[in-house]
């Protein structure tokens, strides 16, 4: 018998206005969600998946956007289901948040930073179950304790700075399952979250699912993460349906290029691509043939030679120290090592890769190994040069040799700058390449190598997309000619089709610059790919260190394993 189905999506069209211009974001697109089913949506930014998810709950601002045909039905338990599309406002009002709700993807901006975490879940029980601020708090307490919340009383008067990432993402989900829904949408709920916490908060919302029989609805570009987590795929791809079924049958047997490329474009994890496919090939070559796999043999030779030269970057015994207040009328201060008494070396050619979860200390490492930050206790030597005892001017002269790429691409660049500018400015400031003329030909070429073209010189960020900004980043790094890049989370928060161009794009200007790479992530397949040497860290030190491909194959410690263990697996298409 076929389960009775409580979202019905026809024909949905999804139209942006932008002057004369009509943008189909969403193009006549149709599927089924049952109780007690998760479908995942999958897709890359811009396929359509969350403006398919704003439309279900007439959420998408109006103008630009447009719900310009289909229907959407949903059952409410009633002899017929109502069309979302055309209820009146007031009782839409009444579904949200308690028939369907969503978890959106960047619980840092859903969460007011004015109210306390536990007032604003509090306040949905309050809207719709008309409940007493006292019976309220105690139910909000008790869901706290539902999504693995530490010491819930103190959390629901905590505000969403004082929570980790992953905390905020359970506060959400808890406001999100408050009125016990019967569907709730998941949009892109663990992106950018560490692996640990990500595992963790998907084996949370199959839990709770279960408990309460909902349809699911997840959002995601990582097919990876689908196929311990749902049961049926739609794989979207410029606003359209291009495949639908199975999890066992996309994975076995995906029949769209593009679902075939979003397999392939993750790093695999038993073998060592030359470089990574691409959306790109699979859409205009079909499926590909002969990958340059690099041999266990090939690596031994090349490690021979990175490892017989001096260290370019020293450090011994760095620690980096916090101290906080706390109390109010007894204030007791208390001492936070983020990095504690780590040593290491870096040779000239190599890539570190740093791993670990967040706050275990990798970005407070690279920030004091650049100096930005002063370290409490130890050494930092460039060559033979100590770099925590220079005076400012000398510093200032050496940064341009060891350069950084920020994790989010749009904070890192000034709005207000084009982006030629920007990546000339510190050529400007290290007196390189003559005068103004000369630097903009430079800029232009390092634009060209980077993917870009030269008519992007005089266009600003926002007129770009999330990988574009970073091979912006890329090039203003590589505008003074570093000899140490050090890659912080550079693409944690990018499409696996666009990671894996960027990925691509770093190791060729490796071998073309003969650049050092610190490359820092908390996915260790991402790291793994791309390392030559491995340090898994863990509390501000370092818990493991070794070849990459050996301490994936044979951990040293339980946490590597767990970092391990928790990596998203799928099929891997080659």
């Amino acid at each position: 018998m076929q389960p009775k189905s409580l979202l019905d999506v026809r024909e949905l069209v999804v139209e942006f206005i932008s002057g004369a211009q009509v943008t189909k974001a969403v193009d006549n697109i149709s599927f089924t969600l049952n109780s007690s089913e998760t479908l995942a949506l999958v897709g890359e930014s811009g396929s359509g998946k969350s403006v398919t998810a704003l439309s279900i709950l007439r959420l998408l601002p109006s103008p630009p956007g447009r719900l310009a045909g289909g229907g959407i039905m949903f059952d409410r338990g009633g002899k017929s289901p109502v069309d979302l599309l055309r209820l009146p406002e007031r009782e839409m009002k009444g579904i949200r948040g308690r028939e369907i709700s969503m978890i959106f993807q960047e619980p840092m901006t859903s969460l007011n930073p004015v109210y306390t975490c536990g007032d604003q879940v509090a306040e949905i029980l309050r809207v719709h179950l008309g409940l007493s601020a006292r019976i309220a708090r105690e139910q909000v307490i008790d869901l706290f304790a539902e999504v693995k919340l530490p010491r819930p009383a103190e959390i629901f008067d905590a505000y969403q700075h004082q929570l980790s990432g992953g905390q905020k993402q359970r506060v959400m989900i808890a406001m999100a399952i408050a009125c016990d829904p019967k569907i709730l949408i998941a949009d892109e709920p663990t992106t950018a979250l560490d692996v640990t916490v990500q595992k963790t908060i998907l084996e949370l919302l199959k839990r709770i699912q279960e408990k309460r029989k909902m349809g699911i609805l997840f959002i995601t570009h990582d097919l990876g993460l689908v196929s311990g987590f749902s049961d049926r795929v739609l794989v979207m791809y410029k606003g359209k349906a291009v495949e639908e079924g199975s999890v066992s049958r996309i994975f076995t047997h995906p029949e769209h290029p593009y679902t075939r490329g979003l397999m392939a474009c993750r790093p695999p994890l038993d073998i060592r691509l030359e470089r990574l496919p691409t959306i790109d090939e699979f859409m205009n070559e079909g499926r590909q043939q002969d990958k340059k796999v690099i041999s266990p043999e090939q690596r031994v030779r090349q490690h021979e030679k990175i490892y017989a030269q001096e260290p370019i970057l020293r450090v011994s015994g760095i620690s980096k120290v916090y101290s906080t207040t706390m109390g109010i009328i007894f204030r007791k201060k208390s001492d936070v090592y983020a990095v504690n008494d780590v040593s290491l070396n870096v040779f000239p050619g190599e890539t570190l890769g740093i791993v670990g979860e967040s706050g275990c200390g990798k970005t407070t490492l690279a920030r004091v190994s650049l100096d930005l930050i002063p370290p409490t206790a130890g050494k930092i030597f460039y060559g033979e040069t100590e770099i925590t005892s220079l005076p400012f001017s000398a510093m200032k002269k050496l940064r341009k040799d060891i350069q950084i790429i920020f994790q989010d691409p749009y904070s890192s660049l000034n709005p207000r700058m084009a982006i030629g500018a920007a990546i000339l400015e510190p050529m400007q400031v290290h007196h390189l390449h003559g005068n103004t003329m000369t630097r903009k030909q430079k800029v232009v070429e390092l634009l060209e190598k980077v993917g870009l073209m030269p008519e992007h010189y005089y266009r600003y960020p926002h007129e770009f997309s999330g990988g574009q900004r970073q091979r912006i980043c890329i090039a203003r790094a590589l505008a003074v000619e570093p000899k140490v890049v050090i890659c912080d989370e550079s693409v944690s928060a990018l499409d696996v089709s666009i990671q894996a161009q960027v990925l691509n794009l770093l190791n060729d200007l490796k071998r073309q610059f003969g650049l050092t790479y610190i490359f820092i992530s908390h996915d260790l397949s991402v790291v793994k790919y791309m390392s030559d040497r491995l340090i898994v860290m863990r509390n501000g030190k370092i818990e493991e260190s070794g070849e990459a491909d050996s301490i994936y194959s044979n951990p040293g410690s339980e946490y590597t394993r767990l970092l391990l263990d928790s990596i998203p697996r799928a099929k891997t298409i080659r």
